[in-house]
C-alpha cells in the first residue's frame, strides 16, 4: 500500500506521494477530465472567448490593411528591415517547443510525471506554431506570392531560393507542425473514444466517434497505438533541436556584428525550451485551478517544470555571458561595439529587462518554497515570457547600428506592429479555449497508468 501521508516534495523518490493524488481510481480520472467538456459551458468561458475573438479580429484587420497598404505601415526603416515580425515569429516558435519536449523526449526517457501535463503542452505547441506561421507569410510584402516559398512549379519556372533561411524556416516549421499534429492526434485517440462512449447526445457521439477512428480498446489496438506513438516520439525528438536551430540560422548566416556566432543554435534551443515551459506553467496553473485538477496536475508536476526552467534559464544566462566573451576575444571592434551598444546603447533598457527576467528571476527556483508556491511560480513564468520576447527584440534591434553609421536609426513600432502582435494572442487563446471546451485536456489513458490500480499486482499482499 502507498502511504498517502508521504511528502510530495521529498527529494528521495521513494518518499514521494503518487503522481495522481486524492485516492482517485480509473472512473474518477475519466470523470474529472471528461466532465470539463460535458458540463454546461461556464459564463467565464464565453467572456474569455469574446475577448480572444476581439483580439483575433484585430489581427485580421491588421493583416488586411497590411496587404492593402504594404509593409510600410510597420515601423521598418533602412537598417531595420525585419522589426517585430521576426521577433514575434521566433517568440511563438519558442513557445511551441515545450509540448514536444514534454511529450516526446520525456516519453522516451520514461518520465511518468509528464502524463499530467503532456496533452495540454502538445496542444499549446500546435497553437503557438499556428501563430508563428502567420509572420513569415505576411512579412514578405506580397502575401499573395507566399506560395513561392514552396517548391511547386509555376508559370514563370521559378524555384525557391534554397540559399534563403526564410525557405529553411518554411520546411523546418511545417515539418515540426505536421509531426506535432500527428503525435498529438495519435495520443488523443483513446481519450476521444472514452468521450464518445460517455456522450449523451447524438451529435457528440458522431463527432467523437469520427475522431476516435473506431477505437474499441482491443489488445490489437493498444499494440498498434503504442508502436505508432513510440515512432512519432522518436521522429519528434530531433525536431525539437532542429527547428529552433534552423530558426537561429536566420541570424547566424548573415555577416552582421552580433549575429555571426556559432553559439546561436544551442542558445536558441535552450531559450525555446525555457520560454515554452514558462508558458505551460503560466497557463497550466490557471487551468488547473479553474477546473479543479489539483489531484491530477500536482505540485510535483509543476515543481519539475520549475527545475527545467531553472536549468534552461541558467543556460541562457551562460549564453549571454559567452556572447560578450566572444565579442571581446574575437578582437573585432565592430563585434565589441555591437555588444557594448546592446547593453548600454539606445536599447539598453530592453537589454536589462531581458537580463532581469531571464537570468535573475529563474534563480529563485533554487529554493523549494519558490518551486512549490503556485502563485510565485505563476509570477516568475510571466517574467520569463516577457524576458524571452525582449531577448528576440534585443537581438533584432542590433540591426539599428550596422556597418554604416550614416544609416543608423532608431526603430519604433507602429500601432499596426502592436496590433498584429496582440492579435496573435487572440488567435492563440481562441484555439486554446476551443481545445479546453471540446477535447480532453489531460491524457486520461496515460494518467491511469500512474495510479496503483494499473499495477497488475495491485491488491496482491502475498
Amino acid at each position: 500500500m502507498i502511504d498517502m501521508t508521504l511528502n510530495p516534495n521529498a527529494d528521495n523518490p521513494a518518499q514521494r506521494t503518487p503522481l495522481v493524488q486524492g485516492g482517485m481510481d480509473f472512473k474518477d480520472v475519466s470523470h474529472a477530465v471528461c466532465d470539463i467538456s460535458e458540463r454546461k459551458t461556464p459564463k467565464i468561458w464565453f467572456l474569455c472567448l469574446l475577448a480572444s475573438l476581439s483580439c483575433l479580429g484585430l489581427l485580421k484587420t491588421a493583416i488586411i490593411y497590411l496587404i492593402w497598404e504594404g509593409t510600410g505601415i510597420w515601423g521598418l526603416n533602412n537598417p531595420t528591415y525585419w522589426g517585430w515580425a521576426i521577433v514575434n515569429f521566433v517568440f511563438w516558435v519558442g513557445i511551441g517547443h515545450a509540448g514536444t519536449l514534454i511529450s516526446a523526449i520525456l516519453f522516451l526517457l520514461r518520465q511518468d510525471w509528464r502524463t499530467g501535463v503532456n496533452r495540454f503542452a502538445e496542444a499549446m505547441t500546435l497553437m503557438a506554431v499556428a501563430c508563428a506561421g502567420v509572420f513569415p507569410g505576411i512579412h514578405i510584402g506580397r502575401v499573395w506570392c507566399a506560395y513561392w516559398l514552396f517548391p511547386v512549379p509555376n508559370q514563370m519556372t521559378l524555384w525557391p531560393n534554397f540559399h534563403s533561411p526564410l525557405l529553411w524556416d518554411v520546411f523546418a516549421v511545417s515539418t515540426y507542425a505536421t509531426v506535432s499534429l500527428l503525435f498529438w492526434y495519435v495520443g488523443l485517440i483513446p481519450d476521444v473514444a472514452t468521450m464518445r462512449d460517455r456522450a449523451k447526445t447524438k451529435y457528440r457521439k458522431i463527432a467523437y466517434g469520427v475522431l476516435a477512428l473506431g477505437w474499441t480498446g482491443a489488445n490489437k489496438h493498444w499494440q498498434r497505438y503504442e508502436k505508432a506513438y513510440a515512432i512519432l516520439a522518436a521522429l519528434a525528438t530531433p525536431l525539437v533541436l532542429s527547428v529552433h536551430t534552423i530558426v537561429s540560422f536566420d541570424f547566424t548566416v548573415s555577416n552582421l556584428p552580433g549575429w555571426h556566432t556559432t553559439i546561436f543554435p544551442p542558445y536558441f534551443v535552450a531559450g525555446a525550451v525555457f520560454s515554452g515551459f514558462a508558458m505551460v506553467i503560466t497557463l497550466m496553473t490557471v487551468v488547473r485551478h479553474i477546473y479543479k485538477l489539483e489531484n491530477i496536475i500536482t505540485i510535483r508536476h509543476l515543481e519539475n517544470m520549475c527545475k527545467i526552467i531553472l536549468l534552461t534559464g541558467t543556460l541562457v544566462g551562460y549564453a549571454y555571458a559567452i556572447e560578450f566573451f566572444i565579442a571581446w576575444y574575437s578582437g573585432v571592434e565592430y563585434e565589441s561595439y555591437a555588444f557594448i551598444n546592446r547593453a548600454f546603447g539606445q536599447y539598453g533598457w530592453a537589454y536589462f529587462i531581458m537580463i532581469g527576467c531571464n537570468v535573475i528571476s529563474p534563480q529563485f527556483f533554487w529554493f523549494k518554497w519558490c518551486r512549490t508556491n503556485v502563485i510565485f511560480m505563476f509570477v516568475i513564468s510571466i517574467f520569463v515570457n516577457i524576458g524571452m520576447w525582449f531577448e528576440r527584440f534585443v537581438i533584432t534591434m542590433t540591426l539599428s547600428n550596422d556597418f554604416l553609421p550614416s544609416s543608423w536609426d532608431y526603430y519604433a513600432p507602429t500601432i499596426w506592429d502592436i496590433s498584429t502582435f496582440v492579435g496573435s494572442f487572440g488567435l492563440f487563446f481562441t484555439l486554446l479555449l476551443l481545445f479546453l471546451r471540446f477535447l480532453p485536456i489531460v491524457a486520461i489513458s496515460e494518467v491511469k497508468n500512474c495510479i496503483p490500480e494499473a499495477d497488475p499486482h495491485h491488491g496482491d499482499h502475498h
